[in-house]
């Protein structure tokens, strides 16, 4: 028997996919501060009664961002361990290669993720959201050694932060021989 496709729950996805996209191209732009329904609404090209129906409040809208943020990670982070193991590498030339482009041409989106992140030590309501994208690498990448893989974590939160301030983004080259000590074994 032939499942029948729901075009309403569809359509619902879609939109609340758009308001989402939404809310990170205004965080670019405008930061958290300036996340309003409205505001969202605008950017999205929808009817402020869209951002409302899909998240009754901004705290809801904030979460399921989080969240979209921490999928996307996952997916590229799993992308490149597969290639990473596929030749047989440790993975310091694709992680190096993911830092430059996210502080690079993506360098808006980081910022973003970044403040959305920071935003949840000022409200625990975002924390398990927060939380989720650590969760998701833990669960990825296999680890033998529970602390090198927790300072491997803050050393590359740390190279993010500090690339973000950073007048000119630092290369992949640049960035290779860090995160190349990050992972060695101890």
């Amino acid at each position: 028997m032939r499942r029948q496709v729901d075009g309403r729950k569809l359509r619902g996805e879609k939109r609340r996919g758009e308001i989402i996209e939404a809310t990170l191209r205004v965080i670019e732009r405008d930061g958290v501060a300036g996340v309003t329904h409205r505001t969202v609404a605008k950017e999205a090209g929808v009817p402020t009664t869209s951002t409302t129906y899909h998240f009754a409040g901004l705290n809801d809208l904030l979460i399921a961002t989080l969240m979209e943020c921490a999928r996307d990670m996952a997916t590229e982070v799993y992308w490149m361990i597969d290639r990473a193991r596929s030749r047989g590498s440790r993975g310091a030339e694709e992680v190096a290669n993911l830092l430059a482009e996210a502080l690079g041409p993506r360098r808006g989106r980081t910022m973003a993720e970044y403040e959305l992140y920071l935003l949840a030590a000022r409200r625990p309501e975002l924390r398990t959201a927060a939380r989720r994208w650590l969760d998701v690498l833990t669960s990825m990448v296999r680890h033998d050694d529970e602390v090198a893989f927790r300072v491997f974590l803050a050393g590359i939160d740390g190279l993010l932060i500090q690339g973000l301030i950073d007048d000119e983004p630092p290369t992949a080259e640049e960035l290779r021989p860090v995160v190349d000590y990050l992972l060695k074994p101890r």
